[in-house]
């Protein structure tokens, strides 16, 4: 029911992000036993249908192969570079994916956790209570704060990436805190290009904001304490 409480459906989340990641089980595989992590979660089509089919194919990776497939029957449209690289995914993607999805089940602090595994379902939910409901607003900037972006951004760096990046401090500056986590592989892939942070993230000076190093597709920033955000 959509009336519970969200701490309540923790439970229904998680199956429906194993779902959505599930890939199906190599044939030649060895059975797991009934301790180990899976990744084929083929038998929770019934609950999520569009997430996962019966054969235990995923939402993404069915995704994935569709990607693939376009780019072997559309040569001409793609550059040999995205043709590599899908030869490639086409070869190790599944293997890799399954690796990937038994991984992000791993409690935080079993024996075989690593530093660098910074993703799991666990952190998601934690994420997602955190941040509560999906937000649709639109956030307008001031003018003469716009007025400021638009003078103290470099040459080369698009505008309207330092002015998205403004818009979303101000909608998610906790109270306690002058810091906001930006994650910066997602805002990569709502400009639809990786340069935001490899190339453009860089040059924006301080006085505009403020940041850490990125590290797992993350960093935390400030806004410059002379921009007109009162």
């Amino acid at each position: 029911s959509s009336t519970e409480a969200p701490r309540e459906r923790i439970d229904y989340a998680k199956r429906g992000l194993c779902a959505w990641c599930s890939v199906p089980d190599n044939k030649k595989a060895t059975p797991r036993e009934a301790w180990q992590f899976g990744s084929d979660f083929g038998k929770l089509h019934g609950e999520f249908p569009g997430l996962a089919d019966k054969n235990g194919s995923g939402w993404f990776h069915r995704h994935v192969h569709r990607v693939v497939d376009f780019v072997r029957e559309n040569p001409e449209r793609v550059s040999s570079s995205a043709q590599k690289k899908c030869a490639a995914i086409e070869k190790g993607f599944d293997r890799a994916w399954r690796d990937k999805v038994i991984q992000m089940q791993i409690p935080l602090f079993a024996p075989t956790t690593k530093g660098q595994w910074g993703l799991r379902f666990d952190s998601f939910l934690a994420q997602a209570l955190e941040l509560g409901p999906l937000r649709d607003e639109e956030r307008s900037l001031p003018p003469e704060l716009v007025e400021q972006l638009r003078a103290l951004t470099p040459k080369g760096v698009p505008v309207e990436m330092v002015e998205t990046m403004v818009s979303y401090y101000l909608a998610n500056k906790p109270e306690d805190s002058d810091w906001v986590v930006l994650p910066v592989a997602n805002f990569d892939a709502y400009f639809g290009t990786t340069s935001f942070g490899r190339k453009y993230l860089k040059q924006i000076p301080e006085i505009i904001l403020e940041r850490s190093e990125t590290g797992f597709g993350l960093c935390r920033y400030r806004l410059g304490g002379t921009l007109a955000i009162q």
